[in-house]
């Protein structure tokens, strides 16, 4: 099984300059980030949105990329590993590196680019009002991904303390956090996209 997705690429024939995988939150779907596209403003980029293996509980469009009402939140390992297979496969597609690639995540896509994108080479992580899963504090590497965490201060459903907790555990890992706070409760505002676009172009004029 692998991850189905939308795919945005640059209007140039060119290699793009770099990738930008976002993942969805929970009972949300590929198109609902996909349509935040045209605010990214990188135009040099590539853009891939995928799906999450899991249909919701109760949004019939929605996808989930584990059980959040299960506190062992079963699908994980299995959603996990399809992530990391996935975008292992894509650079055969896209003829872009791990090395250019930053994935970002909103809230349960913001947990899974933590677990997932702490694991592997690329060039830096985006969470948007997401949160750490407990084993992440257990990582044994010697070099992280540079990881932009953003994080509303009104948000109800995933409350700013999530935020705190994944900034302390991943700079307790040795990982080089830049952390935002805003007056903002659970959303993608177009504050937190102009500070993503900032940290993609950034980031990738470094590797």
């Amino acid at each position: 099984m692998t991850l189905d997705f939308i795919r945005i690429s640059p209007k140039t024939e060119t290699t793009p300059s770099a990738l930008v995988v976002t993942l969805h939150g929970w009972g949300a779907n590929a198109q609902d980030v996909e349509s935040l596209s045209s605010y990214f403003q990188l135009p040099d980029c590539e853009f891939l949105f995928p799906n999450a293996p899991y249909p919701h509980p109760s949004v019939n469009t929605g996808r989930a990329w584990y059980d959040l009402e299960d506190e062992n939140y079963q699908g994980l390992s299995e959603s996990r590993q399809m992530l990391i297979d996935w975008l292992q496969s894509i650079e055969s597609n896209t003829g872009v590196p791990l090395s250019r690639t930053i994935l970002s995540g909103f809230s349960q896509g913001g947990a899974m680019t933590l677990d997932v994108g702490l694991t592997l080479p690329l060039a830096g992580l985006v969470v948007m009002s997401g949160y750490p899963h407990p084993d992440i504090a257990n990582l044994k590497k010697d070099n992280f991904p540079p990881t932009l965490i953003m994080h509303g201060r009104q948000d109800q459903v995933v409350p700013l303390s999530a935020a705190i907790k994944a900034r302390e555990v991943t700079q307790s890992l040795g990982v080089e956090v830049d952390y935002h706070e805003f007056d903002a409760g659970h959303e993608i505002n177009l504050q937190m996209l102009e500070i993503l676009r900032t940290f993609v172009i950034k980031t990738i004029n470094k590797s």
